[in-house]
């Protein structure tokens, strides 16, 4: 359909549909097996497991697609003879995809699934067992951070002459200047900004409390544009809200994708896929400043000061100056030759 080639249309004609079937114009259509099957598994997750929505939707899409690998829709009774191989054809077409770190989360899911189903009676106990999860090393992998620089170079890039370049400069001047997530760039409300009193009030998900900052003058003016000058009429509070319809909140993932587009256009070759580099970034800025640890780690929202550390890995620099010279003795002896 044209509808896939262009990302407005698409929009209006998924609202259409839903129009459509909520007037009843459309006939109902019925669930595929595949779909009744992971909703079942999406009502064990919640009422049994208590798991968060996000979470629930992430166990979805992986049982969807392990589903789909097995051609599950045509041939219901597969289960029944799944074997180890099975498991590992799925993880093995997989993990061309993705990295390994995300491959793990897709074998978590896929245990649990696989312990969902056994319980049912439709799959051989104990097949949770036998899938093998990739090797990760702790601290293997550097933060994805970009120099100071280039990330007011990606900012000073972004086109405000146009609604979405209003929105999304702010959102990425809020992460450059707070360090924020993504989910918490979303859920940032109107009540949260504080003009009067300067400040700005950051709801932190992981640590289950609140941080205030303070309302810097480039950020309230960034801010103030884009409410005047580019954020849709709508009732709701959050702050930042489509641009395209459907018209509503955003989404984590719009922050990505934001971030992925003006990434392309700023010619910078940004090795990095998501805005989360830019907080990583702000990260290193800060401890190149002179920033205590502690002070790092309570503006990101840490939970444990060990999450913090891994930004001294990055701090070259600084580690230079911190090593120690090669005591003369004990330098190997082809050194000690050549000094005499």
């Amino acid at each position: 359909m044209a509808s896939q080639d262009d990302e407005e249309l698409a929009a209006l004609v998924h609202s259409l549909e839903r129009y459509l079937e909520a007037k009843g114009f459309l006939a109902a259509v019925q669930p595929s097996r595949i779909e009744i099957k992971v909703a079942s598994y999406a009502t064990y997750l919640g009422q049994v497991r208590g798991l968060a929505p996000s979470t629930i939707l992430q166990h979805e899409a992986t049982a969807a697609e392990f589903l789909a690998h097995l051609a599950y829709e045509r041939q219901p009774t597969r289960l029944s003879a799944l074997t180890a191989r099975d498991l590992e054809g799925f993880v093995r077409v997989i993990g061309t995809r993705i990295f390994r770190v995300s491959l793990q989360h897709v074998v978590a899911h896929l245990r649990g699934f696989l312990r969902f189903l056994a319980s049912a009676g439709e799959t051989q106990p104990d097949l949770d067992s036998q899938i093998d999860t990739p090797r990760l090393y702790r601290g293997e992998q550097l933060p994805r951070a970009l120099p100071w620089e280039t990330v007011r170079t990606f900012l000073a890039s972004i086109d405000r002459t146009k609604l979405l370049g209003l929105r999304d400069y702010a959102i990425f001047l809020l992460i450059t200047t707070y360090g924020l997530r993504s989910c918490e760039i979303v859920a940032l409300t109107l009540d949260d900004i504080q003009w009067r009193t300067e400040r700005i009030r950051i709801p932190q998900r992981k640590t289950g409390g609140s941080l205030w900052v303070p309302l810097t003058d480039e950020v309230g003016v960034a801010l103030l544009e884009y409410l005047r000058r580019g954020r849709p009429a709508l009732t709701c509070r959050e702050v930042f809200l489509r641009c395209r319809a459907p018209a509503g909140v955003l989404k984590p993932t719009a922050v990505t994708e934001a971030f992925q587009a003006w990434s392309r256009r700023s010619g910078l070759g940004i090795p990095f896929q998501g805005a989360h580099c830019l907080r990583h970034s702000y990260a290193m800025h800060l401890l190149r400043q002179g920033a205590s640890l502690k002070v790092i780690g309570d503006l990101l929202g840490h939970r444990s000061p060990e999450s913090t550390c891994v930004y001294l890995r990055l701090a070259v620099e600084d580690l230079r100056e911190v090593a120690l010279s090669i005591p003369h003795e004990a330098a190997p002896r082809g050194t000690q030759e050549v000094a005499s």
